[in-house]
């Protein structure tokens, strides 16, 4: 049994994904709601821009259509005007545009026109991009321009506009390649007076960062949207009753606006949606730079201190797309709220970073379990890899002192330009790494010693050095049946006290259960109001994720949905709201002993149908022996696991005991 459990300690590692930190945060007070004055005439004559990339929400779920019938709910004046680009989809739900086509649309005072239609393009390609631009510019004129782009979206490192056919996706550079070959940048009179995004994730500084010199406001979410997306009647309503507000003004629209729909679509808690003055990004950009530049200091002077606090302060900052290995990764998190856990560990540039995101951040809105972010995210390496890190560092965009402290934390050494970035010369080109070098070796921690106290509770003790290498500590329980070895998941329900280095299990023989069914979980997020989860499932035979948050004021669960997870580095967009008569397979990770396994592999465990009701709860754990550890995480993502303590559950009863 020794050399089994041995094996099964070696093989559990591979399994362990990056979740949020067990400490508690505190909520940060809310953006006051704003009234914008206006900025124009009642007269003035605005042209929308419309880039419809369909993809799989138009062929599977016609969520192109949706928006566009919502649009035209909206008698349009004479001096509103929306041109659409619609492409990047298999097949179209609607008789206006036509599959297997690039097709250009008119929207105005006379109803939809078609303009024209041309060979398929690729709609994730910036000539394609420019092309529109240029047919907008050469054939329409306005005093106000307003740009959306509408698909999935991948945040910074991935960009938006996954066409379905081609695969291809516009980054951040491909923006702004397209953008500057149509107009010239200009700070103080941009073309465009709202650039939006009707997609995932892409509420970033590096975004807004790419786009400053083309438009005045940028609009989109920190968070994955809901299939319901932008709510394009309400706002667009609120441009034809007022012509003469200015970007923050429709900004607000479209942020009230979508709020409203996500509630009415029951998607509201976890939505976010920011309004950004670009205008004011060259002084947040001289913030961030700074907050980075201090944090290069740091990491310089003590890299496995540094990194290790800084990487708890990121897995306790709100963070976006889930980030685990289900999901995918994206690697955002929120800027302001890393800065505000940062104070202590920056103190000189933390308070600047936070005013100056409050200045350029002018309107948000947020559901119940997105309250700590501030409008605005960041890269941060969540996943521990350099291949998303080094799509995000080609972004021309993302901040090179963002760049090189990462470089540090992922590839072991400070690039050799560092010393440049640290006497201001920001210019500089950031090097090709030859080779890793590890600043943390997690391998002393491989089966840490764990003990019983005099109470009966299993913990580790760790020292100030082993302290140093790590960001987080989670829990890992498995159940032994028969021959199988059953993961049931990750979770931060230990008690942790970092300051004495001590963390010890609070395990109470109860598993979260949907209708009485055990579910592999891993915990995303984790701060004193409430727990985020997902968890994988089949929904009707389709592989996805159902997203749980447990309301600690509530003292329950609640089901937010399911989405697919990640492809090609584009989120999923669709939330699925489950309904009555849906069936569910739960997914677990199992291995047997006797047999040859060398890797947990995925199990179709349970199968039933559900009803319009769902219960997910914490229920009791049937009698049987449970595995269970201690998983230690370094700040770039490595792990390893303590010994395994065993607890055998008989009668609600819960026996502890050593393996030897």
């Amino acid at each position: 049994m020794k050399k089994i459990l041995g094996a099964i300690v070696m093989l559990l590692i591979l399994f362990f994904v990056i979740v949020a930190m067990s400490d508690d945060t505190e909520e940060p007070s809310q953006k006051e709601r704003t009234e914008f004055t206006d900025s124009y005439n009642k007269n003035d004559t605005w042209l929308i821009y419309w880039y419809i990339c369909g993809s799989n929400l138009e062929s599977e779920y016609g969520a192109a259509t949706a928006d566009i019938e919502e649009m035209m709910k909206v008698a349009l004046p004479s001096n509103v005007k929306v041109i659409i680009q619609a492409g990047g989809s298999n097949e179209w739900k609607n008789a206006f545009v036509r599959s297997g086509m690039t097709n250009r649309l008119l929207y105005d005072s006379d109803g939809l026109h078609e303009l024209q239609t041309t060979s398929d393009a690729d709609m994730g390609s910036p000539d394609t991009l420019s092309s529109f631009l240029r047919f907008g510019k050469d054939n329409f004129q306005a005093d106000h321009k307003v740009f959306i782009f509408w698909d999935h979206g991948g945040g910074s490192a991935f960009g938006v506009c996954h066409d379905e056919r081609t695969e291809n996706i516009l980054s951040l550079n491909s923006i702004r390649d397209a953008f500057a070959s149509v107009y010239d940048a200009n700070e103080q009179n941009p073309p465009f007076e709202v650039i939006g995004f009707d997609a995932c994730l892409m509420a970033t500084f590096d975004t807004a960062n790419t786009l400053h010199g083309y438009t005045r406001y940028m609009v989109a979410s920190e968070e994955l949207e809901p299939g319901n997306g932008w709510e394009y009647t309400g706002w667009l309503s609120k441009l034809v009753e007022n012509p003469a507000m200015g970007g923050d003004g429709l900004g607000k629209a479209m942020c009230d606006a979508y709020y409203k729909g996500c509630e009415e679509a029951w998607s509201e808690d976890a939505a976010t949606l920011s309004v950004v003055n670009v205008t004011r990004i060259p002084q947040l950009k001289a913030a961030y730079d700074a907050f980075g530049v201090e944090a290069l200091r740091a990491s310089a002077k003590e890299p496995k201190k540094f990194f290790s606090s800084f990487g708890r302060n990121a897995k306790k900052t709100e963070g976006y797309g889930g980030n685990n290995n289900e999901d995918g990764y994206y690697d955002m998190i929120d800027i302001g709220d890393l800065a505000e856990k940062s104070l202590k560990l920056l103190p000189q540039t933390s308070q600047n970073l936070i005013d100056a995101i409050d200045e350029a951040v002018v309107y948000q809105v947020s559901g119940k379990y997105r309250k700590s972010g501030n409008g605005i995210s960041g890269f941060y390496p969540l996943d521990g890899g350099d291949q998303i890190y080094n799509l995000y560092a080609q972004q021309e965009g993302a901040p090179l002192t963002q760049k090189c402290l990462y470089y540090h934390l992922l590839y072991g050494q400070l690039p050799p330009q560092a010393n440049d970035i640290l006497n201001g010369n920001y210019q500089i080109a950031l090097p090709q790494p030859t080779q890793k070098k590890k600043i943390f070796d997690i391998d002393e921690l491989e089966d840490h010693i764990i003990k019983v106290d005099k109470d009966n509770n299993a913990y580790v003790k760790l020292t100030e050095e082993e302290m140093n290498i790590l960001s987080d500590v989670r829990c890992n329980l498995a159940r032994v049946q028969g021959d199988i070895i059953l993961n049931l998941g990750t979770d931060a329900n230990i008690k942790a006290d970092w300051e004495k280095g001590r963390f010890t299990d609070n395990f109470q023989a109860k598993w979260p259960m949907l209708d009485g069914h055990p579910v592999y979980i891993e915990v995303t997020e984790h701060n004193k109001d409430y727990n985020l989860y997902s968890i994988p499932i089949k929904l009707n035979g389709m592989k996805c994720n159902l997203q749980v948050a447990y309301d600690y004021k509530a003292n329950q669960y609640k089901i937010l949905g399911a989405r697919r997870g990640a492809q090609k580095g584009m989120s999923d967009k669709n939330l699925i709201k489950l309904k009555d008569g849906d069936q569910i397979t739960t997914i677990h990770y199992g291995l047997t002993v006797s047999g040859n396994d060398s890797d947990f592999t995925a199990v179709e465990v349970d199968t039933f149908t559900i009803g319009e009701n769902p219960k997910f709860k914490d229920e009791s754990l049937s009698d049987g022996e449970y595995l269970y550890c201690f998983e230690f995480i370094t700040p770039s993502n490595d792990s390893a696991s303590s010994q395994y303590i065993n607890f055998t559950v008989k009668d609600k009863k819960i026996f502890t005991s050593q393996i030897d």
